[in-house]
């Protein structure tokens, strides 16, 4: 257990910039007494560490130091490669700069080891979008660029009602959420913080202005994000049957769904969506293969718009 808690400080200190005594006993369950002991034992090892005084004050590793692949485990080196073979999938390095960054994480394993990492190799990251292409990749790599650059762009975004607008934006951050790749930058137009889904954008101009990225991590980042996608919920007894059921296997827990004797689905879920029109495009998914029981409103929402498109084609046909 104390070489298990030496190896957790020793990598708190090199993933911070200064740590205090209390905040790693705090961590790892001890007293302060005895990471004050771990301390002293690890500065005996020849691991650089330095304490501070003051209100500030604290633990940290000089800068340089570094750990050696010994303090690594097969089974550690192994994940690390698994995640970064995974980044292949996505578009969040370019593929030469990812190549590189496999042979130096393959280098730290022996040769018996890759051959061991071989047989054990069962466990694939896939993150490639079913829609992905030459002209979504020129995008990504033109936002990284301005991304890195601090460059302001200009773009035509289409939003979830189907309204287009021009804007110009400071970009900020790429963020990779489920499948899909959006952009956090602030928005010169409405003077605030925004998030574009990628596969919106269309007409990108990088511009020659350049602006101050202000720092921000991705806790921040996420909070805007919920901010911006604040959604209500609405519960819901859904009837599933035929070519619906799998789908809805996927879409819904399965604590949430009761097999019946024909084999079909009754699902009661609170589900949370955006607007009225995401929830009754999700719903009208299903088909007929979907029958809403609760609530009555949404069923009856649910109807209407299905005459909407009935009647589309009616006349068009007349």
């Amino acid at each position: 257990m104390k070489l298990e808690r030496l190896m957790a400080i020793t990598i708190l200190l090199l993933n911070r910039k200064r740590v205090q005594a209390q905040e790693l006993a705090e961590k790892l369950e001890v007293s302060l007494r005895t990471i004050y002991r771990d301390l002293d034992t690890l500065s005996m090892s020849g691991i650089p560490i330095v304490s501070y005084t003051g209100n500030d004050g604290g633990f940290e590793i000089m800068e340089n130091f570094r750990l050696d692949r010994q303090m690594l485990s097969f089974d550690e080196l192994h994940a690390l490669f698994t995640a970064v073979r995974g980044l292949q999938t996505t578009q969040a390095m370019k593929q030469r700069d990812l190549a590189n960054l496999l042979e130096k994480v393959g280098a730290l394993v022996t040769r018996a080891e890759h051959d061991h990492m071989a047989d054990t190799d069962r466990v694939v990251i896939d993150l490639t979008p079913w829609k992905s292409g030459a002209a979504a990749r020129v995008l990504y790599e033109s936002l990284h660029d301005a991304v890195q650059d601090k460059k302001q762009i200009r773009f035509t975004y289409t939003d979830s009602k189907g309204t287009e607008t021009n804007r110009v934006i400071e970009p900020h951050m790429l963020v990779l959420k489920g499948y899909t790749w959006y952009l956090h930058g602030y928005c010169l137009n409405r003077e605030d913080y925004r998030l574009f889904r990628l596969s919106r954008m269309r007409d990108l101009i990088i511009l020659p202005h350049s602006f101050n990225r202000p720092s921000m991590t991705l806790d921040e980042v996420n909070e805007r994000w919920m901010e911006a996608w604040e959604q209500q919920t609405v519960d819901l007894i859904l009837h599933f049957k035929g070519a619906a059921i799998v789908p809805a296997m996927d879409q819904f827990d399965a604590a949430d769904t009761e097999r019946q004797p024909d084999g079909s689905l009754i699902v009661r879920t609170q589900y949370a969506y955006k607007d009225d029109a995401s929830l009754i495009g999700f719903l009208l998914s299903f088909s007929s293969d979907l029958y809403i029981m609760e609530p009555k409103h949404i069923a009856a929402a649910v109807r209407a718009s299905a005459f909407d498109v009935l009647s589309l084609y009616d006349n068009r046909e007349g």
